[in-house]
């Protein structure tokens, strides 16, 4: 089966209903927000379930496709801008917006993470910069953590998500896909949601050791859901599942084996 290109940055125009689907519908979806709310309101000095505050935030989703996570901080009157390469994210995005009655509090611009300063000078900064499940999918990940520091305002906090390399290598083991790992063949075929740049999360941290950044939270999302095979076993007991997916979420060895990686960020306040 052909595979998806490497030489380009991924966009979904011709996946944006599928990617609603499978990424954010159902249980996966579930498990994706319960751990990304229980981090950042660990962390976060406010959350969209915090009383109004005095000063709303300015939060930049960078890539943020529909916009699932940062509409409910739309809804609490922070100030949203989401930005992603896709047209067809965007009129999702666009949809839920209109529906919501957030037109006021919610900006979409159509463009690349990369080429953001094309459209925001580095005078707009934010409070909270959200990034998920992009780094996996361009062409240079290396690029993009460099490029979201500039977004952020002193003390600002970043909250990153991407596609767990060792999680893929062990779903393939266990699948017997030998001639995968022995090829190092990671990347997804073509129309697949395999992303073409699942990442090391060791080198990930490494990258993030090169800038003024601080680690506040490390967790893993969908530590074991994932390795089930059986549906009818994975659907069986959601609200068990989604309790152990949680408490298992931080703790090692399970932390390392999550389909995705979530790390909350914040800025170094001497920068």
């Amino acid at each position: 089966m052909a595979k998806e290109s490497i030489q380009q940055d991924r966009n979904f125009d011709d996946l944006a209903q599928r990617f609603k689907k499978n990424i954010y519908g159902g249980l996966k979806g579930d498990i994706r927000l319960a751990v990304l709310e229980r981090d950042c309101k660990a962390q976060l000095p406010i959350y969209p379930s915090s009383p109004k505050p005095v000063k709303p935030w300015r939060i930049l989703d960078a890539g943020g496709g529909q916009g699932q996570f940062s509409l409910q901080w739309a809804k609490a009157g922070h100030d949203v801008v989401i930005c992603d390469i896709s047209i067809e994210m965007l009129k999702l995005a666009e949809e839920q917006i209109k529906t919501l009655g957030l037109e006021q509090q919610v900006t979409l611009i159509h463009s690349s993470v990369q080429d953001l300063h094309l459209h925001l000078d580095s005078k707009n900064q934010f409070d909270f910069v959200i990034c998920h499940a992009v780094m996996e999918w361009l062409q240079e990940p290396q690029q993009l953590l460099p490029c979201l520091f500039e977004y952020l305002a002193p003390d600002a906090y970043l909250s990153l998500t991407f596609y767990n390399l060792h999680s893929l290598i062990y779903k393939n083991l266990l699948r017997t896909n030998f001639k995968k790992i022995i090829n190092q063949d990671y990347g997804g075929s073509r129309g697949s949601l395999t992303p073409i740049n699942p990442q090391d999360p060791g080198q990930v941290l490494g990258w993030i050791e090169q800038l003024p950044l601080s680690v506040l939270c490390h967790s893993g999302i969908r530590v074991f859901h994932d390795y089930i095979f059986n549906e009818e076993h994975r659907a069986r007991e959601p609200e068990n599942l989604l309790q152990l997916e949680l408490e298992f979420s931080q703790r090692e060895p399970y932390r390392s084996l999550g389909r995705y990686i979530h790390l909350l960020l914040q800025k170094n306040s001497a920068v």
